[in-house]
């Protein structure tokens, strides 16, 4: 063989060598991210200076189902940033105290945040009604994982988004759990008169009348009340045989508390504001019994909810709470949409309104046009069973 054989056979060997090499770095990094119970993947994007928000209460008679969801979205973003060294995300804590007086100014201060990319939350639907506008007016995209008035989406709100089934599902579950497994025939329905309260409750006395059992007591309480008598004596007289109250978990403890007191004995039934520990421990041994529903399935019905468990509670030292899930999945959707380059608060709103398709824990989330869930939502009921808040099945259809 010639020199000059040598030489261009040498030069073809390197050449596939080459094309080989190119070809393998080409398909790794073709690579799509994709979702586990771990979280997002960034698939090697840089970013620097931003940070996810969360807003809702973290004081307050309503705290823990904020502290839920803060850890939620918390660890997503740890997870998060311990797999992309290029991409560290903060996590900036909004403290409404559930006070829709307070969220104006707060959702101003979130808005003036340039870091701020992304916001899980609001959490409570008061809230959300005077803040919403806010972020929309200046393009910051909002997941919540708990606002479930039906009307927070039929604003126009293009940076809206929600990760759970509103109250249309779960009103209407409700009434359906009283009057047919409770098969009570008369309900007193009650609410806090909060957007939230007030918006459920309504949902539930029209399904009561329309099932042909009876709303006996309709009326509303104050939420930081100590002394409900004067209802509790409507709802006795009545010989109510349930009693739903729309609103949240330290009220609803209270209420219940009374109520056995008096001698009531008609099934409390509440839904996702009072479905928390805090529940039993404002009625002590007056939950027991009671009903609780949530749009959410109970952590040992989640895919992959016993690893998710696990890490939340090497986290923060605590067992997992309604709406943790759902918070980490709406932070996960987020760290998506950063994972695929998309660094401002447009791009990002962008990206949640055409392309998201994120499989989380809880559900896929993929948004329609007003930010509602596709696809069916599930409600779930629970029950107080010695002292401890255990998730039952579905209500059907």
């Amino acid at each position: 063989m010639t020199e000059t054989r040598r030489r261009i056979g040498a030069a073809a060997a390197l050449f596939v060598v080459l094309a080989l090499v190119l070809a393998a770095c080409g398909k790794s990094s073709n690579k799509s991210s994709t979702s586990t119970s771990s979280g997002a993947s960034a698939g090697g994007v840089t970013c620097s200076n931003i940070a996810i928000g969360f807003f809702g209460a973290l004081t307050g008679d309503a705290a823990n189902l904020g502290i839920n969801e803060a850890n939620g979205t918390k660890l997503a973003i740890d997870q998060f940033n311990k797999k992309n060294s290029n991409c560290q995300v903060g996590f900036e804590k909004l403290d409404s105290a559930g006070d829709p007086a307070q969220a104006p100014a707060l959702a101003q201060k979130a808005v003036s945040n340039a870091k701020i990319v992304g916001l899980v939350g609001p959490a409570f639907s008061g809230e959300s009604k005077v803040a919403d506008p806010i972020f929309n007016e200046a393009g910051l995209p909002i997941i919540t994982a708990s606002a479930t008035n039906p009307a927070l989406s039929k604003n126009g709100w293009k940076i809206f988004h929600r990760a759970v089934g509103n109250d249309n599902a779960q009103g209407p579950a409700a009434a359906k759990y009283m009057t047919g497994t409770l098969n009570a025939k008369k309900i007193a329905v009650l609410d806090d008169a909060s957007e939230y309260g007030k918006g459920i409750a309504d949902i539930v006395r029209d399904k009561v009348k329309s099932s042909g059992a009876t709303v006996t007591v309709s009326e509303s309480i104050d939420p930081k009340g100590t002394d409900f008598s004067s209802t509790v004596n409507k709802i006795k007289s009545a010989g109510a045989d349930a009693v739903f109250l729309g609103g949240y978990y330290q009220a609803g403890g209270v209420l219940a508390k009374q109520l056995k007191d008096a001698g009531v004995n008609g099934t409390f039934v509440g839904p996702d504001g009072v479905n928390d520990k805090g529940f039993v421990s404002a009625a002590g041994a007056a939950a027991e019994g009671a009903i609780l529903l949530a749009p959410a399935a109970p952590i040992d019905k989640v895919q992959g909810g016993a690893e998710f468990q696990s890490a939340y509670k090497a986290a923060f030292g605590q067992d997992v709470g309604l709406y943790s899930v759902e918070a980490y999945d709406a932070a996960n959707a987020f760290l998506e949409a950063i994972g695929k380059g998309n660094t401002t608060r447009q791009k990002i709103n962008d990206y949640l309104n055409t392309t998201l398709n994120y499989q989380g824990l809880s559900k896929t989330l993929k948004f329609d046009s007003t930010g509602e869930l596709e696809g069916q939502v599930t409600v779930y009921a629970y029950k107080v069973q010695s002292g401890v808040i255990n998730g039952l099945a579905p209500i059907s259809g």
